[in-house]
Order: C-alpha cells, then sequence, then structure tokens
C-alpha cells in the first residue's frame, strides 16, 4: 500500500493534504482525486465567481499526478 495525499489548490494558494490515503494502485488515487473534484465542483456550482482548481496528488518520493477543474464561463447564447 502507498500512501498519497491530496493538496488542494485553487486561486488563493495550496491547502495540503496532512494525513493521505492509502491505496493499492495509482489508479485507485486517480479515482478518489477525481471523485473530490466532483464533490468540490457541486459544492462550487451554485457560486457566481468560481474559482478554478486542482487536487495535486503526491506521495512522500513527490508529486504523482494532478487533477483540475476549470471553470471558463463562456457568453451564453439565446
Amino acid at each position: 500500500m502507498i500512501r498519497y495525499y491530496f493538496d488542494i489548490r485553487d486561486d488563493n494558494g495550496i491547502y495540503p493534504d496532512k494525513e493521505g490515503m492509502e491505496f493499492a494502485t495509482q489508479r485507485e488515487a486517480e479515482v478518489e482525486a477525481a471523485e473530490s473534484l466532483a464533490g468540490l465542483a457541486r459544492d462550487l456550482a451554485t457560486l457566481d465567481d468560481r474559482p478554478d482548481l486542482s487536487v495535486e496528488v503526491r506521495t512522500v518520493v513527490g508529486r504523482v499526478f494532478q487533477a483540475a477543474l476549470i471553470f471558463d464561463r463562456g457568453e451564453t447564447k439565446r
């Protein structure tokens, strides 16, 4: 088992994960990162000003991958 840490980054900075979670494979950590982003997207959906966010995943060795959520509001067609 490998311990993965899921740091959250937004427009204001980075919020480090101090506990982490253990997974047998990196794929399981990728699924956890995607589910975390989906939850954050639901929480932010009602805000007028939604920040871009990312989940930066690392182990004790260093950064493994990053998953991002970008809110790009374009012109609405009528």
